[in-house]
């Protein structure tokens, strides 16, 4: 596996990512060289990417990516105790904020999905048990050759949408799903040729298979 191509004798070497990077977006590669498709298990991070796939729905990533620091303030750190007791004017003050999407919907749901969160944390002990539970614990490497060959959504995604809706969550289609379980390492699909793919022995495809029916 070729993890860097050469520049050059004595000169830095370039990372070769997955085609969905845009070239020369610092902030981009970043994400994708420090977060996406690594496997995440701390509570408020996860409800922080399941917030902001949410809030992507419709927008770019990169429009969400520049928001980030703006969503963090705004929704108290994605803490989703304090989120979860936003009251009506706190929500109304959030639709006058520039920095994030002022989508009342939006914004609604980041608050109806705190209060799920929590539920679900009662119910498992932890959101992280919760979502890892669905593939047994480790994450799934899809060892796609092609970006083409890379699914919007999955058998898994459609089941995980299912209960988190029966759960009351909202905005968390298969796809916004699937979205998410790429975005923290439940699904790893960096593809062949990116540094950061892997094509070696995995659990059963996500796409195919789930340990939760």
């Amino acid at each position: 596996m070729a993890s860097k191509r050469a520049v050059g004798p004595n000169l830095p070497t370039e990372k070769v990512r997955c085609g969905w990077v845009p070239a020369g977006d610092e902030e981009y590669a970043r994400y994708h060289d420090e977060e996406w498709g690594r496997p995440l298990r701390d509570d408020r991070r996860l409800f922080e990417m399941l917030t902001l796939e949410g809030a992507q729905a419709g927008l770019s990533w990169s429009t969400i990516l520049r928001k980030r620091a703006a969503y963090r303030k705004a929704f108290a750190g994605f803490d989703p105790a304090k989120v979860a007791r936003f009251d009506a004017r706190r929500r109304a003050a959030l639709l006058q904020d520039a920095g994030i999407v002022r989508n009342r919907l939006k914004v609604d749901s980041t608050v109806t999905n705190a209060r799920a969160f929590l539920a679900l944390q009662r119910e498992f002990g932890s959101f992280n048990r919760y979502l890892w539970d669905w593939v047994g614990g480790s994450p799934v490497l899809n060892a796609w050759r092609t970006r083409s060959q890379v699914p919007a959504q999955s058998v898994l995604s459609d089941r995980i949408s299912r209960d988190l809706k029966k759960r009351g969550f909202r905005f968390v289609g298969s796809t916004i799903v699937y979205a998410y379980l790429q975005a923290v390492g439940v699904v790893n699909d960096h593809t062949a040729g990116c540094y950061l793919y892997l094509a070696g022995p995995t659990a059963p495809r996500v796409a195919l298979e789930a340990s939760r029916s």
